[in-house]
């Protein structure tokens, strides 16, 4: 019996070439490496192929691996980055907020230094004329005082000398003081008080503060006296008799006369 050979449409169709397979998964694997998936679903695929499809995908898959590291280094590189600039951040900020402490103390120290000098000058005494010396001593006797005898201490001092007050304290009297003269009276921060006699001129006015070293007036030669002087006393109240050694006072306060 004879055969014919099949034609037309019943021809049983051809297997598609190994070049044009290989390259079509070629193609497919690159897409899928630029999109991530290559790692996870290619080589399942890629396995059951022949050697010889395979030797065309086989740089498809180094380049898509190689391209995942790059960008992997890329991602830590940036991140080493991004925390090398927050700690370079944080120690700048660090910097200043210890600059700004170090101003803060020293600003406060120099304060603190201010208040404790200030202190100690409104607490100090100085002697009521800078620069002389006692010619009249406590209690010397004599019938030129009312008394019997010297109840302050004379100042060698020239008309015209400024006459300064011994220490802080406000003013209680100002004016006329009879056998004194000009006179002031100050109550002296401690609770004590002194008085300056024989002034050619008064500087201050009753209720006045006054602190150490300040001109209050000048010497001179006014009430009861034979010639110009600052007659100084120190006293537990603001009235005459109520004497206590004004050089022992001026002393006890650390002034050297």
């Amino acid at each position: 019996m004879a055969f014919t050979r099949a034609t037309g449409k019943h021809r049983r169709p051809s297997r598609p070439s190994l070049v044009t397979r290989t390259t079509v998964r070629a193609a497919g694997v690159a897409a899928l490496a630029t999109t991530g998936v290559v790692g996870s679903l290619a080589a399942p695929a890629l396995a059951a192929e022949s050697t010889v499809e395979q030797t065309g995908l086989t740089p498809v898959v180094s380049i898509g691996e190689s391209l995942a590291d790059e960008i992997d280094a890329q991602a830590a590189a940036q991140e080493q980055a991004a925390e090398k600039a927050a700690a370079e951040k944080r120690a700048v900020a660090a910097a200043k907020k210890e600059a700004e402490e170090r101003v803060k103390e020293a600003r406060e120290a120099k304060a603190r230094a201010a208040r404790e000098a200030e202190r100690k000058r409104l607490t100090s005494y100085v002697a009521p004329i800078a620069g002389s010396y006692i010619s009249t001593g406590y209690k010397a006797g004599g019938a030129v005082w009312s008394s019997g005898s010297h109840t302050g201490v004379d100042f060698h001092a020239a008309s015209g000398t400024t006459v300064q007050a011994v220490g802080s304290g406000t003013v209680v009297e100002a004016g006329w003081g009879g056998s004194y003269g000009n006179n002031i009276v100050i109550k002296m921060i401690d609770g004590t008080y002194t008085q300056y006699g024989h002034l050619s001129s008064i500087n201050v006015s009753v209720g006045q503060t006054v602190t150490p070293g300040q001109q209050i007036g000048l010497s001179g030669a006014t009430g009861n006296v034979t010639g110009a002087h600052l007659h100084f006393e120190a006293r537990t109240t603001p009235e005459y008799g109520s004497d206590i050694n004004p050089v022992a006072y001026l002393r006890s306060h650390g002034v050297n006369v």
